[in-house]
């Protein structure tokens, strides 16, 4: 009976919203939820004893992000399809993602009938991108735009670890907070601050959060 079912990996770092998508895969007759994970780790290990069709993943979780856990299910599993399903819907992520060897890219608010379409369309050997989208996005990866120029902006210089970072200073989290939620020692998070401020020519905490409002790493109030 189980061999005719999609198996299908969660990976969240968030246990409500693990459970709310949980609760809606279960109940498609050709889709079985085999594991969770909240951490890239822990995706990876699940994913070599799981075998799952599909791994549904998010980007933002502590320690190993979704991109580096993409990367390397990849090349062990270059079967396993992968879903990215994410707040994120700046250019650099979808880029990251993709590049990285994910199948497609699901925003968060989409609807559960298209998070169906989503999965369906990855097992079928398709790519497929949220309709919100656009079509810069899709070129810029084709290399259309961006890296064609030859111009490097100085967002395009900062590494994956030092996005996150920007990411949870932006939330007003301090050093420790920090260095606990992506497994690091506080002088390392310090360094990744200080290349940063360099980096960006930002100087304190105010101009940073509003950086990354500006590449949407985090949303408004309102």
């Amino acid at each position: 009976m189980s061999d005719k079912k999609k198996r299908i990996l969660l990976v969240e770092d968030h246990t409500i919203l693990r459970a709310g998508l949980r609760a809606l895969l279960s109940q498609e007759e050709d889709f079985e939820i085999v594991g969770e994970a909240d951490n890239g780790r822990d995706a990876m290990h699940a994913v070599g004893s799981l075998l799952p069709h599909v791994v549904l993943m998010d980007i933002s979780m502590p320690g190993i992000s979704g991109i580096e856990a993409i990367r390397d299910i990849k090349r062990r599993y270059p079967e396993t399809n992968i879903l990215v399903l994410t707040i994120y819907k700046t250019d650099e992520y979808i880029h990251e993602s993709l590049k990285a060897g994910a199948s497609g890219y699901i925003l968060k608010d989409a609807s559960p009938d298209e998070l169906r379409i989503a999965i369906r369309s990855v097992l079928s050997g398709k790519v497929y991108l949220s309709p919100d989208i656009s079509s810069q996005v899709i070129n810029g990866y084709l290399g259309t735009s961006g890296r064609a120029t030859g111009l490097s902006s100085p967002w395009d210089t900062l590494t994956h670890r030092e996005r996150e970072v920007l990411k949870l200073v932006a939330e007003s989290k301090n050093n420790k907070y920090i260095a606990d939620y992506l497994c690091l020692s506080v002088k390392t998070v310090e360094k990744h601050r200080s290349n940063l401020m360099k980096k960006l020519d930002l100087h304190n905490a105010s101009a940073l959060t509003a950086y990354a409002i500006e590449k949407g790493l985090i949303a408004t109030q309102g």
